[in-house]
Parts: C-alpha cells; sequence; structure tokens
C-alpha cells in the first residue's frame, strides 16, 4: 500500500508526534543510514568496532548537551535524554546492533550487502533489529535538528550481544541503571509487528504489542554406556537410549496453557474480523474456549501461543562407522509459556523421558517475566496503541500478544512492570523464508523503511 508518508519509528514510536512530516524519498536518499546492514556485527570484534563507528552517522545525537552517551560492556551503547520535566518517570526504548550468523547460501543477494531488489531492502538485521536500531537514532537526530526537547527523560539502549543472551550488553547495562537508582515508567523492544497475511481468513492486517514474552531452558541431554563394536552389538546403545527419550519428548506436548490472559484477549478483539462461524467461536469463549483451545495446537505458529514447545536442536554421538559410542548427546530447546516456570518444565520433562540412564544437564535458563499490564491505566501500553492508529489510521485493531522468543528485554524487567514489544513494520509472509539452520532470509520492504512523521503525546 503506497503512501506519502510512512514511520521507520522502530521501537522510537513514542519520541515522535507533533513535528513536521519527513518525507519516504529523503529517508531513502540517505545511503549513510542503509549502511547497517552491511555490517555483519556476527559478534567478532572487528564487525563490532565497524557498527560502533557506523553510529557517527548521527553526529547530532552525539553532540547535543542534553544528551549523555555511554559505552558499556566495550560495545553496547546507553544515552540518556534529559526531559525538562524531572518529575515525569523515564521510559526506555531498546535495539540490538548484533545479528545471528548469515552464511551467502539460499539468499537471493549476499546478505550483507544491504542492496534494495524489487521494492526489498535484503540484509541480515533489516528485520533483526538494525531497522530499530537505525530507526531511533535517525528519529532523535531528526528530532534535534528541529530544537526537539522531550518533557520526559528517556534512555535509549543498543546491546551489542542479544543473540548470545546479552550477558556483557543489556545485563551490564541494566546493573548500571539499577546501581543509579533509576526505575522506568516503561520500556519498548522489538518482539512483534503489524500482521498482514498470516492468519486465514483474517483480510486486514492488526497490530499486536506483545505484553509477554517466553523463558528459556537449552537442556543437554546424555547417556553413557559401555563402547562396543558392531559386529557384536548391545541389546541398547547409548544412540538408542536417548532416540528414545528425545523421540518421547517430541511426540508428548507440554500442557495447553491457553486461558484468560493477553492471547485470549486478542482473539475476542480481532474476533469481528473474522467470517462464520469462526466470528462466533471467539466472540463466545465462555463456551467454545476448549474448541479455540484445540484449534490453535493445530498450526504449529499458533500452537506456539499456547504451549511451552520442545525442539530437538542437537544431536552428537559416535566417531566411526563400525564403533558404539560410550556417549550420546541431545540438545533440547524449551520456549517456556508464560504461565510456566523453569522448574516446572525440567519436572514435565523428566517425567516424559522417564528414564534413570539418561541425564539432565541445564546448560542455561530463565522463567519467563511477568506479564507487563495493558489495560486502561497502563501507560506504555496506551501510548503504543495510540500512536500506531495515529501513524497507521488503517489500523484498526491494536491487540495485546506474547512473543514466542525473548529478547534483551527481560534482563530490565527490575526496572519496570511495563515491558512492550513492538516493531512497527508490516511484517508479511514474503518479508522472509526459513531456509537451513537458523537462516532466516531477511528482507524489508522499502515502504517499512521509509522514515515518516509521528505526533508525540503532551506526556512525552
Amino acid at each position: 500500500m503506497a503512501r506519502p508518508y510512512i514511520c521507520l519509528l522502530a521501537l522510537a514510536a513514542m519520541l515522535l508526534l507533533g513535528v513536521a512530516t519527513i518525507s519516504r524519498s529523503r529517508g531513502l536518499r540517505d545511503k549513510a543510514h542503509q549502511s547497517a546492514p552491511r555490517i555483519p556485527s556476527q559478534f567478532s570484534q572487528e564487525e563490532r568496532v565497524a557498527m560502533k563507528e557506523a553510529l557517527k552517522v548521527f553526529p547530532t545525537v552525539f553532540k547535543t548537551s542534553f544528551i549523555r552517551h555511554e559505552v558499556v560492556g566495550e560495545y553496547s551503547h546507553l544515552f540518556t535524554v534529559h526531559g525538562s520535566d524531572p518529575s515525569l518517570q523515564p521510559y526506555m526504548l531498546l535495539a540490538h546492533i548484533d545479528v545471528v550468523p548469515a552464511p551467502d547460501e539460499g539468499w537471493d543477494v549476499p546478505p550483507f550487502s544491504g542492496l534494495e531488489r524489487n521494492g526489498f531492502i535484503y540484509g541480515r538485521g533489516t528485520i533483526d533489529n538494525k531497522n530499530s536500531l537505525m530507526g531511533i537514532l535517525q528519529a532523535l537526530e531528526l528530532l534535534l535538528i528541529r530544537n526537539y526537547i522531550p518533557r520526559r527523560s528517556f534512555f535509549i539502549a543498543l546491546g551489542h550481544d542479544e543473540e548470545v543472551m546479552g550477558v556483557n550488553g543489556a545485563q551490564k547495562i541494566s546493573a548500571l541503571l539499577q546501581a543509579r537508582g533509576v526505575q522506568l515508567a516503561f520500556i519498548v523492544d522489538e518482539g512483534s509487528f503489524i500482521f498482514d497475511g498470516f492468519i486465514p481468513g483474517l483480510k486486514n492486517p492488526f497490530a499486536m504489542v506483545a505484553v509477554s514474552q517466553k523463558g528459556l531452558i537449552n537442556l543437554m541431554l546424555q547417556v553413557n554406556t559401555t563402547p562396543g563394536h558392531s559386529s557384536a552389538p548391545p541389546k541398547e546403545t547409548s544412540i538408542g537410549i536417548l532416540t528414545a527419550a528425545v523421540n518421547r519428548l517430541e511426540q508428548t506436548p507440554m500442557p495447553n496453557m491457553f486461558g484468560d490472559g493477553p492471547t485470549k484477549m486478542a482473539l475476542q478483539e480481532l474476533a469481528n474480523e473474522f467470517s462464520f462461524p469462526t466470528n462466533l467461536f471467539l466472540s463466545n469463549m465462555w463456551l467454545f474456549r476448549p474448541l479455540v483451545s484445540r484449534l490453535m495446537e493445530r498450526n504449529f505458529v499458533t500452537n506456539a501461543l499456547v504451549r511451552t514447545t520442545t525442539a530437538l536442536t542437537m544431536f552428537n554421538s559416535g566417531i566411526k562407522v563400525n564403533v558404539i559410542p560410550a556417549v550420546a548427546q541431545a540438545i533440547v530447546n524449551f520456549r517456556i509459556h508464560p504461565a510456566q516456570t523453569v522448574q516446572e518444565v525440567l519436572k514435565l520433562a523428566k517425567d516424559i523421558v522417564a528414564d534413570d540412564r539418561v541425564q539432565f544437564h541445564v546448560l542455561n535458563a530463565f522463567d519467563p517475566p511477568p506479564i507487563s499490564p495493558y489495560d486502561d491505566q497502563a501507560l506504555g501500553y496506551q501510548l503504543l496503541r495510540q500512536t500506531i492508529q495515529s501513524v497507521f489510521p488503517e489500523i484498526n485493531i491494536v491487540v495485546p500478544g506474547t512473543c514466542v522468543g525473548n529478547t534483551d528485554s527481560r534482563h530490565y524487567s527490575n526496572l519496570t512492570t511495563g515491558i512492550y514489544l513492538f516493531n512497527p513494520l508490516y511484517l508479511q509472509p514474503q518479508s522472509f523464508r526459513l531456509d537451513g539452520d537458523h537462516q532466516m532470509i531477511e528482507r524489508n520492504l522499502v515502504e517499512s523503511e521509509a522514515m515518516g512523521a509521528v505526533p508525540t503525546p503532551s506526556s512525552l
């Protein structure tokens, strides 16, 4: 859908209301701002330094007197933007600099080219998450050029290691702010979008603001047996025992947790967008909730919204074709539903495997953060909802939801009760495809990357 003015807020949706519009064409002509996808930033020191240098295309941000810039954990950035009214509680915008690796195979263009083709900008990070990084800073740069001074102070935190748990980036920024006694009104991070064309039977796009996100367990299962030779195999081998164990985990889903909460509310608010009989089911959840719950299980995407998911991601054993190995190992990735905890999922996994020969080793784990408020009194949620509908007037529905992954924002749950995940991009099935191991082939609509204008509430 072409429109003359579009907003690349990328999580900076809260920054911009009441300023003059910036044309889409101007945003795209500024090629310096398209440089980010061309820097791999996959964790090497050289790439992180290059990304640090790339941020210098926003000189006004770095030289403005009421903005304090700090480097944390060597490569992460913390900007403190001081507002005119210190009585207002500050908020924070998040993005991350790093991306997952991207070998050239499977991409239509090189993954770090940043090339524009057929209406898309290609590149690792165009969706996750350099669009947010550059959008926030570009929005702030343009506002500062117009002598913008916010009423409410805010922080911008740019982590450099979100894809590898955020220990040296977001975690250290959070500890720094906590030591300074900072408490936040709300946080906005990546994690949800304007969805267009993903749900069968739903013709119109809708925005989802995630108010919860999943926890995680990376669990290694290990079996130790006596090694042997393939010419005289034992009845059971380490590989066979472990294969049976992980098969039981795959074939026994975790409990369906569909009930009161953001997913149920989202479906109820979307009910009128569907035709009969779907609209009837969703409008009368008091009667049809068990049916809706079972229907959600039938699709692997919606299934992830109603339960803790179980994914076997690695399996390692064997050293030679005729040697029976002593050790077999597998890694299972659990994404924990917000209604469950790490300990609950571990107990369920052990009960499902039910084999004392299988050892359980937790590699890393964390509980889901608490669900953020999304009622009429929730400042962050309501500001996002109002801003989304102001910038995208064609979006009639904004619903709460759950992020089936997790983001750097979980490290800041000690600073606020309001964590909201939203990236103001139109996400369509053609925006990406999955290819190979964790290879999300990212391409972002040029229209979504363009800069527009957003009104700013007086409270900001």
